[in-house]
């Protein structure tokens, strides 16, 4: 029996494996369309945008091979050595990008400058990454950069200053892709001038943004195809001008001709690196899109086939010019056989469009990760997948990228000239990824600082060349990005600063326990029936909303529930970790407390169950806490606003304390003792005119042998009679104000800056998916 017990086990692992290998092929088939489209368009602009310029004197055979050469080595360090088999390891648990990065390191070092941050948020499943962090705890350079907060506001405003860069990506790569797709037309006999290729290119434009908001899921399978049949094209065309033209090419391989080439050009040939680094671009796709794919199936289909196809290509356009010198202005086109130009133009345009959808995909990836840290004013954002959690449309930026896409083509109308930004904005990108990959092999990794320094110069070297021949043409289009990083940079400071000053100030401005205590289990109020949700920034203490709305209206519900909502640095949080349910006051004040924990990538979505999933997490609270905690069930005097326990979102049919009935919500509540009569005929009215937006209603009860003791019991009855009362959801209306002693500049970035972006961007409420016809708003001054 054991031997065949073993072949059995040995075709389980083969099956596994088989599984497992056929998952990431498709995975990479699917990546060709979502991550590679920019980089794979990069050879129609290439080599004109190098030989532009001065370089333009130099055209001869030596000169071209030395092009090749810096291309293909180019192409070899960066995204083969440096993204393919180093960063695409640095996943933040299958995450990518420079917010994964920067998550990572604020888990093993105290590098976060988020507030409401717990020890509790440690605890979280996918907090915990690679080996115990114990090793460098002691590490002078960790506790160096740990004490000065300037160090770590550095760190914050490189991130960010990397995220604007991308956000310029997402305004670039489509005006370039596309326009340079359609200035093949400028080789037909039809001749079209100028200002007509620009009048297409921007017609194209307008109707990809339009098609935003259908997904990326939807055009995946539709764009890995294009993309396919256009990597076939260009590798065919490539192979055939490197026989027919020049096979001598495959000798510029090495890398002397690269040393050739700068003997020969100089100066000149130093300012052309800003031509050749868009060979590039794109590349941090790569490791931004990680999370919709696999780092296998990413590292399969650049190795097998982006990369030989684009070396191939690359070669037979170089053999191409170097037999036809004249041809630099639009070498792509020109070196195309006639008899198969159009198909080839056809497909061009096709995966410009892909390329540009990468981009503007990424972009709306990092803003929300922006919007993740409280860098970034609140915005709508559309799942568009049920089952790709990074996939989303955000309207607004939708619409603003599109205008700046639109003004860059019309401004510039040259693919030379956006180049020049382009590329600007691409390196800095990986400038800033290099350096945090470097801090990541410190304090992650756990690795000698002699290793980081290794890849840290290495990198940045060849980056720092290739960023210094960017920034000599900032002149020549160059200011683009820094401008737009420039103006996304200041609208992410004053963000970031009014939300952080509107904390402080609800930090100290807390209302006291004992006050509260004090007041006994009535708070000297009437205690009305139903639940009042009531929403704050703090993880702890009761906020001065609170007394606030107590001062003016001396009435509050029966029981209170403080609810936080607030990011923690990993991508994802998993639904049974998500709630965290503690008390704020002694048991008879039936006060809790609830913080609502969501990972950077995560989506807020409205599937209308939180409050059922809060009522149900707070009686497994009760429960759990009658169970382990005896002594304390009877006594008025219990831990509160002390210890939270994760309560685990279960499914509500399987919840052990309650329960669950479901019937559909048609507006009729005469069962319910403790509603009044006129709110029952009030609701009846609203259900009735708003039949459409009716939902299941879930129904609690006590079930008669749960085990509880009677306090428990009693406290869980009086959960459920509050519930079918009703639910108030009471929210500040805040209006934040600079103290009359502030200086000039604090007056401008809050009175100004902060209060016209909170004017203009979306209320607290609807980013929340709070039911309008449930809310309470409580107007509050903050003088920060």
């Amino acid at each position: 029996m054991e031997p065949e017990s073993g072949a059995s086990a040995s075709r389980n692992r083969f099956q596994l494996s088989w599984v497992n290998l056929s998952r990431n092929l498709l995975l990479a088939y699917q990546s060709l369309g979502v991550v590679y489209g920019d980089l794979s368009t990069s050879p129609l602009y290439v080599y004109t945008s190098t030989f532009k310029g001065k370089l333009q004197n130099n055209h001869d055979e030596e000169t071209i091979f030395g092009a090749f050469s810096l291309i293909f080595w180019t192409l070899t360090l960066i995204p083969l050595l440096k993204y393919v088999f180093i960063l695409l390891s640095a996943d933040d648990n299958g995450e990518g990008g420079t917010f994964a990065l920067y998550s990572l390191l604020c888990r093993h070092a105290k590098f976060n400058l988020l507030p409401s941050q717990q020890a509790a948020d440690e605890e979280l499943s996918s907090y915990k990454y690679g080996p115990s962090s114990q090793v460098v705890a002691s590490s002078p350079l960790k506790r160096f950069l740990e004490k000065h907060k300037r160090l770590r506001t550095v760190l914050l405003v490189v991130v960010l200053f990397g995220a604007c860069m991308v956000i310029g990506d997402g305004v670039l790569t489509p005006a370039i892709s596309v326009l340079a797709s359609v200035s093949g037309l400028q080789n037909t006999e039809a001749k079209l001038t100028h200002g007509e290729l620009v009048l297409i290119a921007c017609t194209i434009l307008v109707g990809l943004f339009a098609l935003q908001h259908y997904g990326t899921q939807k055009v995946a399978f539709v764009f890995a195809p294009i993309v396919i049949i256009w990597l076939v094209s260009i590798f065919s065309v490539g192979l055939y001008n490197t026989i027919y033209w020049n096979p001598k090419i495959v000798c510029a391989i090495s890398p002397h001709y690269i040393i050739k080439f700068f003997i020969k050009t100089g100066k000149e040939g130093w300012i052309s690196l800003g031509g050749i680094l868009l060979c590039i671009t794109g590349t941090e796709a790569m490791f931004a899109d990680l999370g919709h794919f696999t780092a296998l199936s990413i590292r399969l289909a650049f190795t097998i086939v982006i990369y030989p196809c684009l070396v191939v290509q690359y070669m037979g356009q170089a053999a191409f010019l170097s037999k036809n010198l004249n041809s630099v202005h639009n070498s792509f086109y020109e070196s195309i056989p006639g008899a198969i130009f159009w198909p080839v133009f056809v497909i061009a345009t096709l995966a410009a469009i892909v390329g540009s959808q990468a981009a503007i995909t990424a972009t709306f990836s990092i803003i929300k990760q922006c919007h993740a840290l409280g860098c970034f004013p609140r915005v709508k954002i559309v799942h568009t997948s049920k089952h790709m959690f990074g996939q989303i449309y955000i309207p607004e930026i939708n619409w603003i990228l599109m205008i700046l896409t639109l003004a860059v083509t019309i401004g510039f109308q040259d693919t030379t000239l956006i180049g020049n930004a382009y590329g600007l904005a691409c390196m800095t990108v990986m400038f800033v990824t290099t350096f945090l990959m470097a801090l990541v092999i410190i304090f992650v990794w756990q690795k000698s600082i002699l290793i980081a320094t290794m890849f840290f110069l290495f990198f940045w070297l060849i980056e720092g060349v290739y960023l210094s021949a960017a920034f000599i043409k900032v002149h020549q289009g160059g200011w683009v990005p820094l401008v737009l990083s420039f103006f996304f940079m200041i609208i992410m400071y004053v963000w970031h600063y009014g939300t952080r000053r509107k904390y402080s100030y609800d930090l100290r401005n807390k209302v006291s326990l004992k006050w509260l205590i004090g007041l006994g289990p009535s708070l000297g109020i009437v205690r009305v029936p139903g639940i009042g949700l009531i929403y704050s920034e703090l993880a702890t203490g009761v906020p001065a909303i609170f007394s606030h709305f107590v001062t003016n209206l001396p009435a509050f519900h029966k029981v209170m529930i403080f609810v936080c909502v607030k990011s923690v640095p990993v991508p994802h949080v998993p639904p049974e970790e998500r709630f965290l349910i503690g008390r704020v006051c002694p048991k008879p004040y039936r006060m809790y407390r609830c913080i609502v924990r969501y990972g950077y990538k995560d989506i807020q979505r409205d599937d209308g169950d939180f409050e059922n999933q809060l009522i149900q997490s707070i009686a497994e609270f009760i429960q759990m806490e009658a169970v382990e905690q005896p002594q304390f069930s009877n006594s008025e005097t219990s831990l509160h606003d002390g210890r939270m326990a994760v309560i685990s979102t279960r499914s509500l049919e399987s919840t052990s304390s309650l329960i669950v009935s479901e019937h559909e919500d048609d507006g009729v509540y005469d069962d319910i003792p403790s509603r009044p009569i006129t709110l029952q005929q009030l609701k009846s009215t609203f259900d009735d005119d708003n039949t459409q937006i009716r939902r299941r209603r879930v129904r609690f009860q006590l079930p008669t042998d749960n085990g509880s003791n009677n306090a428990a019991r009693e406290e869980l009855l009086d959960l459920i009679q509050a519930k079918e009362a009703g639910v108030a959801y009471i929210m500040g209306h805040s209006y934040v104000k600079a103290r009359k002693s502030s200086s000039f500049l604090k007056k401008l970035v809050i009175d100004i800056g902060y209060s016209f972006l909170r004017k203009n961007c979306r209320s607290p409420a609807v980013a929340l998916n709070i039911p309008h016809i449930s809310l309470i708003e409580v107007g509050m001054i903050y003088y920060v």
